[in-house]
């Protein structure tokens, strides 16, 4: 599955419409969850006949295609899969208890309520919510592929305009010749990550750039009266620099993460708990802006596309452990050397990257994406590509065309 995004050109009546149909997709998944609270083990096929329900009570939700109706139900039941699930696997923490959403963003389509043009450069929406036909901006070509592959799709809104997203059913492997290479990759704050020949890749730190402007910005926000105009236009100010932000984070990784997979076989990296990690207040504004999990995001993706290995190997003790005789050298923060007793003197996040290559050599010969743990009891435990991150798929939508 691959996702082609399109910037959506329309009247300022259209965009309305839109935001009209975002908030009936909102509205349903909200009664969904509702009835789920009141009614509890109740399925999918349940929820789906909720949707009838609320089609024939509520005019404005009749009015969007039902498919879309369908897909707001999956979208809350999914939720609700998920705190089960969370739940069974025992996860430490916040289970994930599914919440009513007060902001949505996006309204979902399935295989009708929508027609591509002969030119595949506009799309209608046929239901009655009146968005009509917009023009796609945009430099991916949708005449490569089959209407009958497109399985979905979204209509999004964004601080600088409103876009489009078609899920597209296509095989997005591509053949490469072998390098013989290996890579070990150890990320950091200082350094965006060091690699297992010493290599550094700085780190641009896009919010630390940025945070000038975006507190020109929230002090803006804040000299106007909440509900008025000027504070809506002031916000919608302050959520650009926001997207400008995490696209040039997002760009950042996605290029390095391409990269590395095509100059090496094998890339290992550290299996790190991000969430986890931000609650050191200290650090979390940091750690956010450095994107390791974007980095990762793509590392996968991009080893799943170009047929590479990608290993994420349990971090502990590959900081302190010598990556020359194996003795743990404890070290804070601060220390940024690893000097060790037998006389091996490194940088620390080198000799970690070391580390995290050793480790990962033990998983050779499985293709895609492999989680080994040194501590775990029998073979290593193995997660194949794309179920650590569970939506991985949905968030593969901006690969730029001439990457």
């Amino acid at each position: 599955m691959i996702v082609l995004e399109f910037k959506a050109k329309g009247k300022t009546t259209q965009y309305v419409a839109i935001d009209e149909a975002i908030r009936t997709c909102q509205f349903v998944r909200n009664k969904a969850i509702r009835f789920w609270m009141d009614n509890r083990g109740v399925g999918q096929k349940d929820l789906y006949r909720l949707s009838k329900v609320l089609r024939h009570e509520f005019s404005f939700v009749k009015a969007l295609n039902s498919s879309a109706c369908q897909a707001s139900i999956e979208r809350a039941y999914s939720s609700i899969a998920r705190f089960y699930d969370n739940c069974k696997k025992s996860v430490p923490g916040k289970k994930g208890y599914p919440q009513f959403k007060k902001n949505n963003r996006s309204v979902e389509y399935k295989t009708s309520g929508w027609s591509l043009s002969e030119t595949r450069k506009q799309i209608t929406f046929t239901d009655k919510k009146g968005i009509g036909k917009l023009n796609l901006k945009g430099t991916w070509n949708l005449n490569f592929y089959q209407l009958e592959q497109i399985k979905r799709v979204r209509l999004v809104r964004r601080a600088d305009g409103y876009y489009v997203q078609f899920l597209i059913s296509a095989d997005n492997k591509v053949e490469t010749q072998p390098t013989g290479k290996t890579i070990g990759l150890d990320v950091g704050l200082k350094e965006f990550y060091t690699d297992s020949n010493g290599h550094t890749e700085p780190n641009p730190k896009f919010y630390r750039t940025g945070e000038k402007r975006l507190k020109f910005r929230q002090r803006r926000v804040s000299r106007h009266q909440k509900g008025s105009t000027n504070r809506k236009k002031a916000l919608n100010k302050l959520g650009r620099v926001h997207l400008k932000i995490s696209r040039q984070r997002e760009e950042h990784a996605k290029r390095v993460a391409r990269c590395v997979i095509q100059s090496h076989d094998l890339v290992a990296y550290e299996d790190l708990r991000v969430k986890n990690l931000v609650k050191n207040h200290c650090l979390a504004k940091s750690i956010n802006d450095a994107g390791w999990y974007q980095f990762r995001k793509w590392l996968e993706y991009f080893g799943v596309k170009f047929g590479r290995i990608t290993v994420a190997v349990n971090p502990a003790y590959t900081t302190s452990q010598c990556s020359n005789c194996g003795a743990v050298v404890k070290k804070s923060l601060s220390t940024r050397t690893h000097v060790c007793e037998c006389g091996f003197v490194m940088d620390r996040d080198w000799n970690a990257a070391i580390n995290i290559l050793k480790l990962a050599l033990g998983t050779t010969g499985h293709v895609g994406t492999w989680i080994y743990d040194p501590n775990a009891s029998g073979d290593s435990s193995s997660t194949h590509a794309g179920e650590i991150l569970c939506e991985q798929v949905g968030s593969m939508n901006e690969e730029s065309p001439h990457l």
